[in-house]
């Protein structure tokens, strides 16, 4: 344990930022999960409307800096392109 003020201060915005990043990341996985399991689907509507809430959550998590920019573009490709394998399928 630091016995600086100042150190003992930071290990406590430490330890705070941490746990509400693994707050949102958990909850930025979900959103990403649930658009794949409605894109697997024919739900087109309800696959869109995941999606923006998907892209809205990677978005939010690159300006505060819980996620690299080539990861939060990497994620928004592989979505739009289950979202796009659906509008090509005789199903949709």
């Amino acid at each position: 344990m630091a016995n600086i003020k100042q150190q003992v201060k930071r290990i406590g915005q430490d330890a705070k930022r941490r746990s509400r990043n693994v707050v949102f990341k958990s909850s930025l996985k979900t959103a990403v999960k649930r658009v794949e399991e409605v894109a697997a689907g024919v739900a087109l509507e309800d696959a869109q409307n995941l999606l923006n809430i998907a892209f809205k959550k990677l978005d939010k998590a690159l300006v505060r800096g819980i996620h690299h920019k080539n990861y939060v573009a990497r994620q928004k490709a592989r979505l739009q392109k289950h979202i796009n394998a659906m509008l090509k399928s005789p199903q949709a």
